[in-house]
């Protein structure tokens, strides 16, 4: 099934519902509280655009104990052959992974767990071929990425570290898939040879948050806040859903990280 696939080719997604407290949510920086009106407002039209794309999404309810379970590739990643149930490297997000657990066994016949070490989703980026690219980060170590790397072969697919610069939160954080041949990267990302063999385009400098961008089928959702990676991009040939991300920009979200997608044969 796989290799008649495009990796971001996808018919079902998982989000949550964020919950009061997303406000509270983890940052790097000292960014103000967001405000929660503005969250569902953006977490809306982001699911809104995914339907759109053409994927069929199952909304989970709000865990407002948790307040950054809306970030649901963070404990969790899926494919078409099976999920792993990750080890957040934030303490304050250890438990979240048990919470989607049921709802990946309803889908997977095969839900891996981490033995060890910490990774956060954000920190994994597939590629085709069945290439998995994994950051080191301040929320994945070395133990977390070569386990993570054992149970990825399990399901079929070839892991590999990825040294991100220092100060990279995740590695989605600063490089997205765009095509089955390039990738959106920062210039710290694209000048370290992390993906060497890929195409790479670079975003302009004060658009780093553009990097993470997120391809559906056919569509590649954007954030707004960034018009020179909108003008590259458009002239790039992408399909662009640009999408307003003010709010949960202020807790270092992204695009990628709001929703556990994949292929489901039918």
């Amino acid at each position: 099934m796989r290799a008649a696939m495009r990796v971001f080719d996808f018919n079902r997604a998982i989000a949550r519902t964020p919950g009061e407290t997303v406000i509270h949510g983890l940052r790097a920086g000292d960014q103000p509280d967001p405000s929660f009106e503005g969250v569902l407002r953006e977490h809306a039209a982001y699911l809104a655009a995914l339907r759109s794309a053409g994927v069929e999404v199952t909304l989970l309810p709000a865990l407002p104990e948790f307040p950054d379970s809306m970030f649901v590739e963070d404990p969790a990643l899926v494919f078409p052959e099976g999920a792993i149930l990750l080890r957040p490297g934030a303490p304050s997000r250890e438990h979240e992974a048990a919470h989607l657990a049921p709802e990946l066994n309803s889908h997977f016949a095969e839900v891996l767990d981490l033995p060890e070490g910490h990774a956060d989703g954000g920190d994994v980026l597939l590629t085709p071929g069945g290439r998995v690219f994994i950051g080191l980060s301040a929320r994945t170590d070395a133990a977390g990425a070569a386990a993570l790397i054992r149970q990825l072969d399990r399901l079929g697919y070839k892991g590999e570290i990825a040294h991100t610069p220092p100060g990279t939160l995740h590695l989605k954080t600063a490089s997205s898939l765009i095509d089955e041949e390039t990738i959106l990267a920062t210039e710290a990302l694209a000048a370290s040879g992390v993906f060497n063999g890929f195409r790479v385009l670079t975003v302009p400098a004060g658009e780093e948050g553009g990097a993470n961008v997120l391809r559906a089928n056919a569509h590649l959702l954007t954030g707004n806040r960034y018009p020179r990676t909108l003008e590259m991009l458009d002239r790039f040939g992408a399909k662009l859903i640009p999408l307003e991300v003010e709010q949960i920009s202020r807790i270092d979200a992204g695009l990628t990280c709001m929703s556990l997608r994949w292929w489901a044969g039918v």
